[in-house]
């Protein structure tokens, strides 16, 4: 099919293929991006918190240049937590911090599809208004004896064009949206993980837990009033 065909068809949907046209642009945008930035966000961010795992405990020299080795990356934002609240010897608050930072970066990793989801959903509906238009246009030329059944046929077909071009787009962009949330939530479980595990190996949550046991709660003699 040429380009001026595919013109023409354009034409005839009342502008509408042009409009679908721009939605599987936009759409092809975003799936592009969430697909490079989850990807690279999930490959990166698997190796901190699998180098994270392997240390008995955590320093700010060990926290520092894990930093340094995190640019753009929500882990980072966990990493810098301790080096913030240096003076935190409560486990309990640290964990909140933690939670609180992971809150904070939830949005950036689902940013823009929400775009993605309308494509979806609106793609088909104006497919089918393309269509209905088209075949009006179709169905027109019956008063009009000397037009020939198979142009009303064809008319007919080219409108179900308009269909068929918005269920592509809702099927294309349904099953990347579907992957892009999996990885979002991958993602989250690797905060979440890399939060558990620093909570368990940082020295001053660990040192205030040994103190806490160490001195306990004083406990003092019942002084004997016996008669």
């Amino acid at each position: 099919m040429t380009l001026d065909r595919l013109s023409e068809l354009a034409a005839q949907s009342d502008g509408i293929l042009y409009v679908m046209a721009i939605l599987l642009l936009i759409a092809l945008t975003v799936i592009i991006d969430r697909f490079w930035y989850l990807g690279r966000t999930i490959r990166r961010g698997k190796h901190v918190t699998s180098t994270v795992s392997q240390f008995g405990h955590l320093d700010r020299r060990t926290l520092a240049d894990l930093v340094e080795k995190s640019p753009r990356l929500p882990h980072r934002a966990l990493l810098e937590v301790p080096l913030h609240h240096s003076e935190l010897k409560d486990a309990h608050r640290m964990s909140e911090l933690l939670e609180e930072a992971i809150l904070w970066q939830v949005p950036k990793l689902d940013s823009r599809l929400w775009l993605l989801d309308t494509i979806v959903t609106l793609a088909p509906l104006l497919g089918l208004l393309g269509t209905i238009a088209g075949m009006v246009k179709a169905f027109a030329v019956l008063g009009d004896a000397g037009n020939a059944a198979t142009q009303i046929t064809g008319g007919v077909g080219e409108a179900l064009i308009a269909t068929a071009c918005g269920l592509l787009i809702a099927i294309v962009g349904l099953v990347c949206f579907n992957s892009l949330n999996n990885w979002t939530r991958l993602i989250v479980h690797q905060l979440e993980t890399l939060k558990v595990s620093m909570v368990n190996r940082l020295d001053a949550p660990r040192i205030a837990a040994g103190e806490k046991r160490a001195h306990g709660p004083a406990i003092h003699p019942v002084a004997n009033t016996g008669t």
